[in-house]
């Protein structure tokens, strides 16, 4: 099983980044993280690369719900989705897998969870 899904889309990283955002918020995700990884890379390690971030996506209420079923849960929480040009024009689109990453925390429960969540997901890619 592959630990995250992914679509390659056209355009530039800043639109992808836009398109992704709204997608996941039709979805009932908010965006509570952002880490530009490429920028990040520069200015700590002086190395160049091309654009390269990661948006920490949360649905509250499938959070609370594996939160109630696993309380240390938070580990693993938010769902992340990267968005990464993979040359001028052509950007990736990669989202976790939660059903995948759930499969190592011992607990059964978190499929009910898990299942929709990936869903989700898997429909902002699709949508993209």
């Amino acid at each position: 099983m592959s630990y995250f899904f992914a679509k390659t889309v056209d355009g530039t990283a800043e639109d992808a980044i836009a398109r992704v955002k709204t997608a996941l918020a039709a979805k009932g995700f908010g965006v509570l993280s952002e880490i530009d990884v490429a920028a990040t890379l520069k200015a700590k390690l002086g190395f160049d690369m091309a654009p390269y971030v990661i948006l920490g996506a949360c649905n509250p209420q499938y959070a609370h719900r594996a939160l109630q079923i696993e309380p240390r849960i938070g580990t693993m929480l938010p769902c992340n989705v990267i968005v990464r040009e993979l040359s001028p024009g052509k950007v990736e689109i990669a989202a976790i897998d939660p059903v995948a990453s759930m499969q190592a925390v011992e607990n059964e429960g978190l499929a009910a969870v898990a299942g929709p969540v990936r869903t989700m997901l898997q429909d902002v890619v699709t949508a993209l």
